[in-house]
């Protein structure tokens, strides 16, 4: 096939694809496959199979609505209910209808995630450019499809954090920063990790957004649950509780899931981190089951979470030079700043499993946009999404090796790359336009 006919022949495609009738075809797709991953987990409810994470989210629900305790040791030594207390009550509100009317309400609430969360990824990516092409919504979420359905599947809110994220993204874009920073605080609310945006929220000094953050979460987490607690002193106490369980690191993990922390399953930089430089079971085996080695060295505890610190803090400085100054900001420096840092989020999180890696969906449709503008698809991103397939034939060796972490780190220097040279490139224009002016 000629160079010639090739072009030809995606052209008549890409017509194809954002015609009206593509569009529609694209939508009963997206319908289909959202109806068949709702299903699935309805159909083990009726058939009173293992509900995963749904059990726990419903029995916390619950427990809200009896004025029973939230947070309880299992026989296991550890909570079975592992979120912020406002969540619970959040769940409190679908558990009235019962298990399967539960999971109704959740995968129901997930497909318009999903669905916002495909919207917004184009159009923040698009930026100022108009309609969105058809292929900024297939392609980010056909690449991250394995980890949409874990969502459906588990019964993780990983789609509903990533939608709101992104609408706080759109909300800063448009300048409403005070609903940018109640949106941020609803996904802390639901799992406490997105509260750390509020770094970023410092540095480009969105005051509004930091206000409004802070006083949202407070309100969710200590006034509004208190009437349905019985009061601030039992809300403080599951506060207090939960912050107490989960807010904790040591030698044997992470909050209240140590084993399963440093198993394969967990790719941020702790758990990969820790399984790579230290001599521990990778997969949290029981006797007789053998335990299984990855390290590639042994070193002291103290020293590899001073290696987990020196990346973060590498990747925070990378992140801070690549940033453009707010007068070289455009829409589309601000799309690749904002995929940085849902980035850095997914690599420094304690724990970071596949699910959350739906996250993916606007970093890839960023590169989608770029590869579209400059007609052709750049290396690093071919070699991070090469390191993210790993995990298809070798799901269990390739995750213990941290190949979601890997993947993610290609990614956000390639990005990271590409907006600081986008930054250059626009001061170097200006100063050739005031040289112009002045001359």
């Amino acid at each position: 096939m000629t160079n010639s006919t090739a072009k030809t022949w995606w052209a008549a495609i890409d017509r194809r694809v954002n015609s009206p009738a593509g569009i529609r075809l694209l939508t009963s797709i997206f319908i289909g496959i959202a109806f068949v991953f709702s299903v699935l987990p309805l159909l083990r409810c009726l058939r009173g199979q293992n509900m995963i994470d749904y059990r726990a989210w419903y029995e916390a629900g619950r427990n809200v609505l009896a004025g029973n305790e939230i947070y309880f040791l299992r026989g296991s030594s550890e909570y079975d209910f592992i979120y912020p207390p406002a969540c619970a009550l959040f769940l409190a509100v679908a558990s009235v209808l019962g298990q399967c009317g539960f999971i109704l309400v959740l995968v129901a609430i997930n497909t318009i995630a999903w669905f916002v969360s495909a919207r917004l990824s184009a159009r923040l990516a698009n930026g100022e450019r108009g309609q969105p092409n058809a292929w900024l919504y297939l392609i980010p979420s056909f690449l991250v499809m394995v980890s949409i359905w874990s969502n459906y599947h588990l019964g993780q809110p990983s789609l509903v954090l990533l939608a709101l994220m992104l609408g706080a993204f759109a909300s800063l874009r448009t300048k409403r920063e005070l609903f940018a920073g109640t949106l941020i605080a609803l996904a802390a609310a639901i799992k406490a990790f997105p509260v750390v945006a509020i770094v970023y929220l410092v540095y480009r000094r969105y005051w509004k957004a930091v206000a409004s953050l802070v006083l949202t979460l407070t309100f969710l987490l200590l006034v509004l649950p208190a009437p349905f607690r019985g009061g601030f002193d039992r809300t403080w106490r599951d506060l207090e509780k939960w912050s107490t369980g989960m807010l904790k690191y040591d030698a044997r993990g992470v909050g209240q899931r140590p084993g399963r922390s440093q198993t394969w399953k967990n790719q941020s930089i702790v758990g990969v981190a820790n399984r790579l430089l230290r001599h521990i079971d990778i997969d949290d085996t029981r006797p007789p089951d053998p335990p299984i080695y990855v390290n590639i060295t042994e070193m002291k505890f103290s020293t590899v979470n001073a290696i987990i610190v020196g990346v973060a803090l590498a990747l925070g400085i990378v992140f801070l030079v690549a940033m453009p100054p707010r007068q070289l900001r455009t829409s589309e420096t601000d799309a690749a700043e904002f995929a940085l840092l849902l980035l850095m989020m997914l690599m420094l999180t304690p724990l970071s499993y596949s699910y959350l890696f739906s996250w993916l969906m606007f970093p890839f449709a960023v590169v989608a946009q770029r590869s579209f503008t400059r007609k052709a698809i750049p290396w690093w991103a071919i070699a991070a999404f090469a390191v993210f397939l790993l995990a298809a034939p070798f799901p269990r060796g390739a995750q213990a090796y941290g190949n979601f972490f890997f993947g993610a780190l290609i990614l956000f220097a390639g990005l990271a790359t590409e907006l600081w040279r986008d930054k250059h490139a626009r001061r170097a224009i200006n100063n050739a336009v005031s040289s112009a002016l002045s001359s």
